[in-house]
């Protein structure tokens, strides 16, 4: 089923690339027009595989457990449990969850349903996020309403990202706490709908008075473009790290090395159509009715995912905490007591590395890449700013720019990862995919003034590698992990992580600059050169911790095979 699929979807992606070569960059509308296409026949093909493939009957044989670094070694404890239904719990896992019956021929006709329902959600969520994304970049360096005339305003405002990125992540934990997985992904998903729409209406209302701040001639766009700069960069993952929970709970560790490098294939996909759309509807409805659009689209996710929780729930496999019975327990290990650990953000994340050494390494790894990200980001976003004068124009140029990526990625997803990791362990990929940015930045790092494409170049490769390769692989690590390492410290690493990294490496920026000066682009080109070689390798080091595929679904098995001794 998978190769016929992957058939059906190469075809599609072929289509669109053949478009986009045959066209210049201003045939927004016939590259459009190619990346539907590619949806209309890779979407339903996705969707229809998946459907078909979870309502097999399959019963696995429970292995013997292989030693795994996913976890500390403890006195026959297995504390990598996942899952979410209520047909029995385990005792020996004092951090897990409950362990849903996923053998039943009930559960696995159903679960394909609700993972194909939430890449729908997470799709509707990359389409919105493709819109806003070159607006506020245009925005922010627009002059009359950015600040494209100070240096050090995009990795100051980025500094920020961090910060706000923390009061997300402590908001959602509280909602997470009270209202469970499905209550937190709704609220979250409508606070930022709600944020965006907003901004939306601001934006179009301070555009037509020329509104400017109280007692000032400061205008108030100004005041919008910021913090609405640091917002975009901050929601993106606080939802997509919600997403890939929920399905790294229903599906097993063998599922997804097959079936996540498609699921992100469907999120580029839906990218590259908000990408190309950009152009086409900032002409027509200005950057404030393009970014209302976002929020639509948000709107729209949670009726899929909504659609989701719902199949999981009414047939148990929804995800859930341990149950009050699992936490009333005093479970040894070792001769000594379990310390439960209901602190602070800080210590529950200390804890939880130290449990789970692959998290820790993964933290390290998203650190280096995200600095690496940053630096390739200035660099774009400089030079994109002084090559291309005009708002609309450029706001156009990015947007093709990134559909171009989500191209490049979805061609990974769907034609070449799924059968890749068929053949290859993810520890190895682990270690290969920097080495390709390592290349692209010595290049550039050597030109003593790189131009936009060379900049840009750089900057695709490290996000091509990111949103396909690195994608899938990040979500691999939480599937065999319990409940709180894939929602609370997927979020830790996803939220926080991911933006903690871009702003460390923004503040240094930001404060280098207000001492020594504007940096040119060879000597930023320089130092980003340096954060590929130390993604490289942060990138080992994690490589190993993580398991085989063996290993993983080894651990899943037996997981499975004690929950239905119970």
């Amino acid at each position: 089923m998978i190769e016929s699929v992957l058939v059906d979807t190469v075809t599609a992606t072929n289509m669109a690339i053949a478009t986009i070569s045959s066209v210049n960059e201003s045939s927004t509308t016939t590259i459009t027009a190619a990346a539907a296409a590619a949806a209309t026949i890779a979407a339903p093909c996705l969707v229809q595989a998946v459907w078909q493939e979870f309502g097999k009957f399959r019963i696995r044989k429970a292995v013997p457990s292989i030693p795994s670094p996913l976890t500390t070694k403890t006195a026959n404890t297995l504390t990598v449990l996942r899952g979410g239904g209520t047909t029995a719990i385990v005792k020996e896992a004092p951090y897990g969850d409950e362990v849903a019956d996923l053998n039943s021929n009930n559960s696995l006709a159903t679960r394909g349903k609700s993972v194909a329902f939430m890449a729908l959600a997470m799709a509707c969520h990359y389409l919105g996020y493709s819109l806003a994304r070159p607006v506020t970049v245009a925005l922010f360096t627009s002059k009359a309403t950015g600040y494209p005339d100070s240096p050090g305003a995009f990795p100051f405002a980025m500094a920020f990202v961090s910060p706000f990125s923390l009061l997300l992540l402590l908001a959602y934990g509280s909602m997470l706490e009270k209202r469970g997985p499905k209550g937190a992904l709704e609220r979250t998903t409508l606070y930022c709908s709600s944020a965006i729409l907003a901004s939306s209406a601001a934006i179009e209302v301070a555009q037509r008075t020329n509104a400017v701040l109280w007692k000032t001639s400061i205008p108030i766009m100004k005041v919008i473009s910021g913090p609405l700069f640091v917002f975009r960069e901050s929601y993106v993952q606080l939802l997509t790290s919600q997403y890939w929970s929920f399905m790294a709970s229903v599906l097993t560790p063998n599922e997804s090395a097959r079936w996540f490098a498609p699921i992100a294939g469907l999120t580029s996909i839906a990218s590259v159509v908000g990408g190309t759309a950009v152009s086409f509807l900032s002409e027509r409805l200005k950057l404030s009715g393009t970014l209302a659009c976002t929020g639509l689209a948000l709107l729209l996710s949670m009726f899929a995912t909504r659609q989701a929780y719902s199949i999981a729930e009414k047939n148990g496999f929804s995800p859930k905490p341990r149950s009050k019975k699992v936490e009333a327990r005093k479970p040894t290990q070792l001769g000594q007591k379990v310390q439960e650990y209901d602190g602070g953000l800080i210590t529950k994340a200390r804890n939880l590395f130290k449990r789970v050494p692959v998290l820790k390494a993964l933290f390290c790894e998203v650190l280096a890449s995200q600095s690496l990200a940053t630096l390739l980001n200035v660099c774009f976003v400089a030079s994109v700013g002084a090559t291309i004068p005009d708002d609309t124009i450029r706001a156009g140029w990015v947007g093709n720019f990134y559909a171009l990526i989500n191209v490049f990625s979805m061609t990974l997803q769907f034609a070449v990862l799924p059968l890749l990791m068929q053949y290859i362990e993810p520890k190895d990929l682990w270690r290969f995919t920097p080495l390709i940015s390592v290349g692209f930045t010595t290049f550039q790092a050597f030109q003593k003034s790189p131009t936009l494409y060379a900049i840009s170049a750089s900057l695709l490769v490290m996000k091509v590698s990111e949103y396909s390769a690195r994608r899938m692989l990040d979500e691999m690590v939480y599937v065999p992990l319990d409940f709180e390492s894939r929602f609370v410290g997927k979020e830790i690493i996803g939220v926080f992580g991911y933006r903690f990294g871009k702003s460390c490496i923004s503040l240094s920026l930001s404060t280098l600059t207000s001492i020594f000066g504007q940096f040119d682009l060879q000597s930023l080109s320089v130092m980003a050169d340096l954060a590929a070689l130390t993604w490289a390798k942060m990138a080992w080091n994690l490589s190993s911790l993580v398991p085989t595929k063996e290993e993983a679904q080894g651990s899943y098995d037996k997981a499975s095979s004690k929950s239905g001794k119970k």
